[in-house]
């Protein structure tokens, strides 16, 4: 079963895996981009460094056919959890048709089982966003952010992949129980 963790930046994906890594120890985690040279690479290119929306989606979209062919398909009979995925390759992309990115994305990429949206809104977005350094990323302000959020919803709509939505401000253990229960109920 594939997984993901979806959600805007600060909505607390990266605690949530680390808290499910205790509890599914013979999953198999991974992140977008990968955690390859070439993800990290392009990792610290789309946080720090000022690269135009459609060269960052073109290298995003690099990264993870490699990843896809090199760690989700020969693990298809296994758990994965991903941080991220195709969804938010294109829900962060602006400068490309969606539908041409989103066809793109579904020839090089595997669909996820389930999707967990860690959903925010304004208030707390501000709050956890004014005590951070922003990246490139986060510099996109507040409201870029929200409409980000919308499209990753309007992505697993329109692909009718199963999800949850879960507020991000609920306690750190609450949601990694209902995320639990969640893959349990799927396995």
């Amino acid at each position: 079963m594939y997984i993901v963790l979806e959600g805007v930046d600060t909505s607390g994906k990266s605690t949530q895996i680390e808290l499910l890594g205790k509890k599914f120890k013979h999953a198999i985690f991974t992140k977008e981009p990968s955690s390859s040279t070439f993800g990290m690479q392009i990792r610290e290119l789309a946080l720090h460094g000022n690269l135009d929306n459609t060269t960052q989606a073109l290298l995003f979209m690099s990264d993870r056919a490699n990843h896809t062919k090199n760690l989700i398909l020969p693990n298809k009979d296994k758990l994965i959890i991903s941080d991220r995925s195709f969804i938010s390759g294109v829900a962060y992309c602006s400068s490309l048709d969606f539908y041409l990115l989103l066809n793109l994305n579904l020839a090089i990429a595997k669909k996820p089982n389930l999707v967990v949206i860690l959903e925010t809104n304004k208030e707390i977005l501000q709050n956890r966003l004014s005590s951070k350094i922003l990246d490139d990323i986060e510099n996109t302000g507040v409201m870029n952010l929200l409409e980000i959020q919308k499209k990753i919803f309007t992505i697993v709509e329109i692909l009718n992949i199963d999800y949850i939505a879960i507020p991000c401000d609920k306690n750190k253990d609450e949601i990694c129980e209902i995320i639990c229960s969640k893959i349990k109920e799927l396995n």
